[in-house]
């Protein structure tokens, strides 16, 4: 059974060993709050690193629980999204955030283009090559992937209670995104939200640069931070998500490739934690 090797770059990514023939690549944008240290945490307090604003909490131990249990590859940052956002088009004004939900960020506070470059170079671009050679490998391996991104979100934003225990966000492409969201709503437990607590996706993100454009099925999970805050909790909704995606991922409509759209230029930005 062909399989892709572990890979590991401290500075941008890390690669999930996993088979090619699951047709699955899971995929975590801001897996961690790792700053090198020759960027002095970026003058941050290290409270600061441990809220939302540096990564999505929780994310990252859902992701490996997911890519363990389906035996399937995994591709996960290795940088904080504080430094450069991988989720955001090289173009997008919020691709380095100055003030992130209050809190100024002293070591971005002057950052000129220069400094935006060696970003991408270092960090942004060899996340995303390791996400596109994935996906070409388990393509190669017989049929188009799917892929499945995790995210995570806060309680609450600026005093705003969020009642959702899990959201899926998407446009464009049906097919994933609906049957999940269908699955989970069958949950009476569950408080499940549809393009909750922003809307869709942005010209330029991972979904839409990797799979809009290619026309592979995907699915973006986002998760309540105070749910899988905790290793054991985050274990167990990997756990929970894997039965609701087993049975969907073996539909052969998502193993084609269908174009339904996607976004022809950046939008307007809501805040996306």
């Amino acid at each position: 059974m062909p399989r892709i090797a572990p890979s590991f770059c401290e500075d941008s990514h890390e690669i999930v060993e996993g088979s090619t023939e699951t047709g699955l690549v899971f995929l975590c944008d801001h897996a961690t709050a790792r700053i090198p240290p020759d960027y002095a945490q970026l003058g941050l307090d290290p409270r600061q690193l441990a809220r939302h604003i540096a990564y999505d909490i929780g994310a990252e131990t859902v992701t490996r629980s997911l890519a363990r249990q389906f035996d399937a590859p995994a591709v996960l940052s290795r940088f904080s999204r504080l430094l450069i956002d991988p989720n955001r088009g090289e173009d997008d004004p919020t691709l380095v955030m100055r003030i992130a939900d209050g809190a100024i960020i002293p070591g971005n506070a002057t950052i000129g283009p220069e400094e935006v470059t060696r970003r991408i170079d270092r960090f942004y671009r060899p996340y995303d090559t390791a996400i596109h050679a994935t996906l070409s490998a388990v393509a190669a391996a017989g049929r188009p992937p799917v892929v499945v991104a995790m995210h995570s979100f806060t309680p609450e934003m600026k005093g705003v209670k969020r009642p959702w225990h899990v959201t899926v966000i998407w446009d464009f492409d049906p097919r994933l995104n609906r049957r999940l969201l269908d699955s989970l709503a069958a949950e009476t437990d569950l408080v499940v939200g549809e393009n909750e607590p922003y809307h869709g996706g942005y010209a330029g993100d991972t979904i839409d640069r990797h799979c809009l454009v290619a026309g592979y099925a995907h699915v973006l999970v986002e998760i309540r931070q105070d749910l899988i805050s905790a290793p054991e909790a985050a274990e167990a909704w990997g756990e929970r998500l894997a039965r609701h995606l087993r049975p969907l991922v073996s539909h052969p409509d998502l193993h084609e490739l269908r174009q339904y759209g996607a976004h022809p230029q950046p939008r307007a930005r809501g805040s996306r934690s």
